[in-house]
């Protein structure tokens, strides 16, 4: 195995890299770091356009069944588990250039699909499942992006730099949900393909132009790639794919897991299916809420307003990503491990006072838009305590993994955490809402347990 200030040689590897030593460069770490993480944030973008998307397709002529939504919804976390998995082990073999420039074009494949398929009704249901899989290639670069970027920076500023690059690239989900009402209803970006009409129970038809949402991402996907091919360098870091399963032989590859299931696992999981919940719950899902189709649709409860998911679905993943911004320079200061229980124990919280609204009461307007208001802020509650948590544990595993195996625990953990929107579109499909959760608030009574005992009290074998 090369160690990181031996050389490796090549036009884009460098020659040596020990960013505890003199030979780090501090500008071309920052520079990879904005780079890889401007693609990063285009990949969760890809990942995540079907989310917006699919809410949306019997609105525009599709007539799916609620279950076949839901399946549809979750197929890019399932996808993007399983990508994760061949990710993790290609930043020592293929380097940061060619990983990161191939993979951000690669996004085009699924959004390009995706922009196609919206204008006219037709596609078979096994099309866009296979787009949704497709989609999940802009999950899987997260396990080779962050492992590669961790190479480049010190432990002291590992907290920040990894925070900065996973917050700014969860940014993708906001930003793709909340920009998607708005470019589907500017004509003049529609270069290619005509309008559709969208019908919304209680509400006139809408002409859109539903192909902006995902074909207004592809030149900066290609400005990404070709970016990330000049601009990129590699560093010398070797080691095959046998050597790399050794973190398996490390029990706390086992913990960190548990604990990024809860964080990363809840914030994905919850990002896909918040717009399809809200509206099954509360919007033109429920049928005791709503009747008839289309304009003729009828408020069973007087005085109470159908929300809009897409005005809303946005704000989940903006919390989440902006507090793991936020808390990533508290994590370099203060240690990942207090942050990881402060975690767990807000989603206990935010779980348990969200679970009432799952099965809203429809006797009474007031009634139904108080348990609107509960759904609401718990949610977000529960994606603003994920996101602290993704902060903090990306600062626990550079401390308590020396640097190969730390990438190698990096890309490990958040492959099995990206499997969050298959578990939750599944989970909440088979149990329902109210059980699911349920079962999250027991994961995280675990590994609150977890994180005390081996990592946050005093005298814990691996304090960080």
């Amino acid at each position: 195995m090369t160690s990181p200030t031996q050389t490796r040689r090549g036009g884009e590897w460098l020659d040596s890299w020990d960013p505890e030593g003199d030979s780090w460069d501090s500008g071309l770490a920052w520079r990879t770091l904005w780079i890889t993480t401007f693609c990063l944030t285009l990949a969760f973008v890809a990942w995540f356009l079907p989310s917006a998307i699919i809410p949306k397709l019997n609105a525009l002529g599709y007539s799916w069944t609620k279950s076949e939504l839901y399946w549809m919804a979750a197929m890019p976390g399932l996808a993007a588990g399983l990508f994760r998995l061949v990710w993790m082990v290609l930043p020592p073999i293929m380097g940061t250039r060619k990983m990161v420039s191939l993979t951000t074009l690669l996004l085009v494949a699924s959004t390009l699909g995706w922009g196609v398929r919206v204008q006219n009704p037709t596609a078979p249901y096994w099309e866009l499942m296979v787009l949704a899989f497709l989609a999940g290639i802009g999950g899987g670069a997260f396990s080779g992006f962050m492992p590669s970027t961790s190479f480049f920076f010190p432990k002291s500023k590992q907290g920040t730099a990894l925070g900065l690059q996973a917050g700014l690239g969860n940014f993708g989900v906001s930003l793709v949900q909340l920009l998607t009402p708005y470019l589907i209803a500017i004509g003049g970006l529609a270069v290619f393909g005509g309008s559709q009409v969208m019908k919304s129970p209680g509400k006139p038809d809408q002409q859109v132009w539903f192909q902006n949402a995902a074909f207004v991402w592809i030149p900066l996907m290609i400005i990404g790639g070709v970016l990330a091919w000049t601009l990129l360098k590699s560093v010398p870091i070797q080691a095959n794919i046998k050597q790399q399963f050794d973190i398996f032989k490390n029990q706390d590859t086992w913990w960190m897991t548990l604990l990024y299931i809860m964080t990363f696992g809840t914030f994905s999981g919850l990002s896909a299916q918040f717009g399809l919940l809200m509206a099954d719950l509360y919007g033109n899902g429920n049928t005791d809420i709503v009747s008839g189709s289309g304009a003729a649709a009828k408020v069973l409860v007087d005085g109470y307003s159908l929300p809009d998911p897409v005005k809303y679905v946005f704000l989940g993943p903006l919390i989440g990503a902006g507090a793991r911004v936020v808390f990533s320079p508290l994590t370099d200061r203060m240690g990942g491990a207090i942050w990881s229980l402060v975690s767990g124990i807000g989603l206990v919280a935010s779980i348990v006072y969200t679970i009432p609204s799952l099965t809203p009461d429809t006797s009474s307007a007031s009634a139904l838009q108080g348990d609107f208001n509960q759904f609401l802020w718990g949610m977000l509650a529960i994606f603003f305590f994920s996101g602290i948590g993704n902060a903090s544990t990306f600062k626990q595993m550079p401390m308590i993994f020396e640097r190969r195996q730390a990438g190698g625990v990096i890309g490990w953990t958040a492959a099995i955490a990206a499997f969050g929107p298959f578990l939750f579109g599944i989970g909440i499909n088979l149990l329902g809402g109210p059980a699911f959760y349920w079962i999250g608030v027991a994961w995280a009574v675990m590994c609150i347990g977890i994180t005390w005992w081996r990592y946050a009290r005093p005298g814990a074998p691996k304090k960080s």
